[in-house]
């Protein structure tokens, strides 16, 4: 029940319990707290019995943490496959062994048609880059590593 209190100007204020001393706080965390107890326990025992997990074979995480990688290189960078494997083992990028990096690019979906084109379009919006000149940079071993076949499709979409 709240608490009536008079301050010495006759002004009637009244206190309530804090939230933490009421009942239906406490109902609320017996509640939260089973059902991640109950999600804990769910998930372990749906997992293994998950028919997507038994029909993969068992991938070691940092091949899947390398696909992840390659995934956001080919679709928001547009990089290229090559371009991809080099960034996933360099030093100076994700330092992953070899293997992981080839299962990823090996695995990631890509139209590596569509991301030369794209990065064709932004050297000739950005740098004012003429066609054969995106063509060698999209190929080149210190560029962005596309193949040829892949730029030339690209230089032939140019605007």
């Amino acid at each position: 029940m709240a608490k009536k209190i008079v301050d010495e100007n006759g002004n009637t204020y009244v206190q309530k319990k804090p939230f933490y001393k009421r009942w239906w706080f406490w109902l609320l965390v017996l509640i939260v707290v089973g059902g991640i107890g109950g999600n804990m326990n769910g998930d372990s025992s749906s997992s293994t019995g998950s028919t997507a997990t038994s029909k993969k074979p068992n991938v070691p995480t940092s091949y899947i943490t390398a696909l992840n990688s390659a995934k956001t290189y080919a679709n928001t960078m547009h990089m290229s496959k090559q371009a991809i494997y080099d960034q996933l083992t360099s030093d100076a990028g994700n330092k992953y062994k070899p293997e992981a990096a080839q299962y990823a690019v090996d695995h990631v979906k890509a139209n590596w048609n569509e991301n030369a084109l794209k990065k064709a379009k932004e050297y000739q919006k950005d740098m004012n880059m003429s066609p054969d000149a995106i063509r060698d940079q999209l190929t080149s071993s210190a560029g962005e590593q596309f193949t040829q076949e892949q730029a030339d499709y690209a230089v032939s979409h140019l605007e």
